[in-house]
C-alpha cells in the first residue's frame, strides 16, 4: 500500500475537484495545490516514499479524469520540483511542509502569468482588430480584455460543441462591452477572410512545439494557414508538458470507443424515435433550430454520440504562428528547447 493510500481520509481526486470550484483555477494548478496537500497527508518519511506516494496520487488524478492532459503538466512539473528541491533539512515533517508551502505559493503566483501573457499579446493586436478565438479560454479572455482598455476590437467565436464553451466566452465579452458573434464550428472557413488572426488557448503545449487543445483548434490552424492568417496559441508555463504525440490518435486522451461505429443493434435503435436514455442533459444542448415539419423536435447530440468525439485535438508546430507564455513570445521550436531546459538535471 502505498503512502498516500495509508492517509485513508484524504481524497486527492475530491480535494482536485474542490479546488476546481475556482473559476481561477486551471486543471494543472489545481493538480499541483491537491499533490502539495497529498504531501502533508501522507506518512511518507523519507524523500523517496515522498515522491512515491505524489506518483501515486497524479497516478489516480490521471486515472479518474477523462481528459488528464493538463492536469498531467502540473502534476509532472510539481513532482519534478520535488525530486529536485534541497532536502538537507534533518526534519522531514519540517521539509514536507516547505514543500507543501511552495507549491501553494506557486499556484497563488501563477494565476499573475495571465496578466503578463496578456501584455505581451497586446502588441499583437491593432486597433480595429477582428479577432477570431475558439471556446472558453482564462487566458484568452484576460487577454482580450486587456487590449478592451486601449484599443477598439471585435470578435468572432466558435460556439464549440458540444459543450458549447463559447456561448461563455461571448457572453464574458459582451459584458465588457465588446462586440462580439458566436460562429458555427463548421463556419470556420466561412468567417476566416474577415479576421485578421487566430487566438486560442490551450490544454498544453507538448515537446515537439504543437498544441492540444478543445477539438476545434486542429481545423481553424489548418483554415488560417490556408488563409494566410497568423494563429497564436496563449498557455501558461505550467501547461508545457512532456508529451511527444505524432498524431491525433497518440493523445492520452483517445481510446477505442471514439469515433467508432456504432454495432447494429445500436444502429437500428437510431431508427424512429430516440430512447429516454439517450435524451442530452441540459448542459450538452445547444441552440433549438424549429423544424419544417409540425412535429418540430429539438436535436441535440445524445452521450453516447457525444462520447463517440474526442474532446481535444492535437495542432501540429508548423500551423502554429507563435505562442505566447509567461517567459516570453516563442516560436514551436523554442517552446521544445525550454521543456528540454525545464526538465534537465
Amino acid at each position: 500500500m502505498s503512502e498516500l493510500a495509508q492517509s485513508t481520509a484524504f481524497d486527492i481526486y475530491a480535494t482536485f475537484q474542490q479546488f476546481l470550484q475556482d473559476d481561477q483555477i486551471s486543471p494543472p494548478l489545481a493538480a499541483i495545490l491537491s499533490l502539495a496537500e497529498a504531501i502533508v497527508k501522507s506518512n511518507a518519511g523519507t524523500m523517496f516514499e515522498l515522491v512515491q506516494a505524489l506518483n501515486d496520487g497524479a497516478e489516480e488524478l490521471k486515472r479518474r479524469s477523462k481528459n488528464p492532459i493538463s492536469l498531467n503538466a502540473g502534476c509532472e512539473l510539481f513532482i519534478a520540483f520535488v525530486t529536485l528541491f534541497p532536502h538537507e533539512s534533518d526534519n522531514f515533517a519540517e521539509l514536507k511542509k516547505e514543500l507543501e508551502q511552495q507549491g501553494r505559493t506557486y499556484a497563488r503566483e501563477a494565476i499573475s502569468f495571465r496578466d503578463k501573457i496578456a501584455e505581451l499579446a497586446l502588441g499583437f493586436i491593432k486597433d480595429d482588430a477582428v479577432i477570431l478565438t475558439h471556446s472558453y479560454s482564462r487566458v484568452v479572455l484576460k487577454a482580450l480584455l486587456h487590449a478592451h482598455k486601449t484599443k477598439r476590437i471585435s470578435v468572432y467565436v466558435t460556439e464549440s460543441r458540444p459543450r458549447g464553451l463559447g456561448l461563455k466566452t461571448h457572453e464574458a465579452l459582451t459584458a465588457a462591452g465588446i462586440p462580439c458573434t458566436v460562429v458555427l464550428d463548421s463556419a470556420v472557413a466561412y468567417v476566416m477572410d474577415r479576421v485578421d488572426f487566430v487566438l486560442v488557448g490551450s490544454e498544453a503545449v507538448v515537446e515537439s512545439g504543437g498544441l492540444i487543445n478543445y477539438v476545434g483548434s486542429n481545423q481553424m490552424a489548418i483554415i488560417a494557414k490556408a488563409a494566410n492568417k497568423p494563429f497564436y496559441a496563449l498557455a501558461e508555463s505550467y501547461k508545457f508538458h512532456r508529451l511527444f504525440p505524432l498524431s491525433q490518435y497518440d493523445l492520452p486522451t483517445h481510446n477505442p470507443n471514439i469515433l467508432s461505429f456504432p454495432t447494429p443493434t445500436a444502429r437500428s435503435a437510431g431508427h424512429g424515435d430516440a430512447p429516454s436514455s439517450a435524451i442530452p442533459d441540459a448542459t450538452t444542448k445547444g441552440p433549438v433550430y424549429p423544424e419544417t415539419s409540425s412535429s418540430s423536435t429539438e436535436r441535440a447530440m445524445s452521450q453516447e454520440q457525444i462520447a463517440k468525439n474526442p474532446g481535444v485535438d492535437y495542432t501540429r508546430p508548423d500551423l502554429i504562428s507563435l505562442v505566447f507564455s509567461d517567459v516570453g513570445i516563442l516560436t514551436p521550436e523554442g517552446v521544445s528547447q525550454y521543456l528540454v531546459g525545464m526538465f534537465a538535471g
